[in-house]
Order: structure tokens, then sequence, then C-alpha cells
């Protein structure tokens, strides 16, 4: 068993990947072979990179939020990552997650956390049978071609005073100006509470200190 996880920690295709998520990946169908080829090895990778975005977004979620969210809309959701600690706190929610990897969802389903998972792009409107009173997305802005897109389409699935979470690379949140991105929602959502730069990836050789990440938690007027 030992020798299993050596092989697997060291796998080439994994450390190649370190390289390649310091500045993007590509578009939509390159982002999607991506993920894809990468399913069945990405827990494994992000626990040795010591990534705790999830755990410190229940942190925040379990301060803010007053209001239990029945139904929870995971954007971007992966293999379940932040599903599954959605599910230690809000155990009787309906857990909705829509990502572009089939391969990852299908890992996902796996979990049992979901109570749908759809196969599609952030950015393209969904009709969703129901509202949600929380949606995350947590590790994914930074695939972002359209904030015009995402806080719109958010806007409609949420409902009033539901509330928004995601996470936003430091290096890109001064490079896209994003407070005035903020700023410009005024009228839609209010801030409910931005985090300090945190730890993103401090084991993966590319991020470590340099890149780290904010948290975020919007609510809808």
């Amino acid at each position: 068993m030992k020798l299993k996880i050596l092989e697997i920690e060291y796998h080439p295709s994994i450390m190649d990947k370190a390289k390649s998520l310091l500045s993007g990946i590509g578009n939509i169908k390159q982002t999607q072979k991506y993920y894809d080829s990468w399913s069945n090895h990405y827990d494994f990778t992000l626990d040795k990179w010591k990534y705790t975005a999830p755990k410190k977004s229940i942190i925040i979620l379990k301060k803010k939020l007053k209001n239990y969210p029945h139904r929870i809309l995971d954007l971007a959701c992966g293999t379940g990552l932040f599903g599954v600690e959605l599910k230690k706190i809000y155990r009787n929610s309906q857990i909705y997650g829509s990502d572009i990897s089939k391969k990852s969802l299908k890992i996902a389903k796996e979990k049992n956390i979901y109570k749908k998972l759809i196969n599609i792009n952030f950015e393209k409107t969904f009709n969703y049978e129901t509202k949600f009173e929380l949606i995350s997305m947590i590790g994914a802005m930074t695939y972002c071609k359209s904030f015009d897109k995402i806080f719109s389409n958010t806007k409609n699935y949420l409902k009033k005073k539901g509330h928004f979470i995601f996470s936003h690379r430091t290096d890109l949140w001064d490079k896209q100006n994003f407070d005035e991105v903020l700023r410009s929602l005024k009228l839609d959502f209010k801030i409910n509470y931005i985090s300090r730069p945190c730890n993103y990836l401090p084991l993966n050789n590319d991020f470590k200190n340099k890149i780290k990440i904010r948290l975020v938690l919007l609510e809808k007027y």
C-alpha cells in the first residue's frame, strides 16, 4: 500500500498539472479535458498540497449565516470536496452540484451528498427547478471569463436574502481590479464578508505563500 501511494504522489501527469494551474488552462474544452484526466487523483493531490479553502469557507458560513439553507447549489463542484464539508453542517439540506468535468461529477456522485448533478459550465444559464438559499463556488473564479454572467446567474438562482460564497486568487484580484467588480454589484448584493489573504495551495511549489486567496460572502437584496 505504501508503494502505491508513493507511485500516485509522484505520477508525472499530476506534477505537470501543478505548473499549468498558475497561468490558467485554456478554453472550456481544454479545461474540461484537463480536469477529466486529473479527476481520479484530484482529491489526493489537493490533500497533499494542503488545500483548505473548503474548510475555511465552512467556518465563515457557520459564523455569518443566520438561517439554515435548505437548498444549496455548489457551482464548479468538481469531485465534491466542498459538498462533503457542506453536508457535515447542513445534513438536511438538498445540495445540487454542477461542473464541466463529467469524470469529476462521477466521483462526486459516488460520495452520495448531492441531490442532483449537472454537467455544465457555470457561466451558462440553467433553469433549475428551485431557488437556493446558498450558492458556493470555491476554487473556480479563476476560470470566469465574464463576471457579468456569473453574478447575473447567481442573482437569478438565489432566493431573496440568499448568500453566495466564493474564493478568488489574490494575484488575479489585483490584476482584475476585483474591488471595483464587487462595488459594481451594490444594487444586487450586499458584501457580508471579505477575508484577509489566506493560504491557497501552500505545499504546491508554484503557489506556496506567494499566491493566496480571499473568501467572499455576498447576500442578495
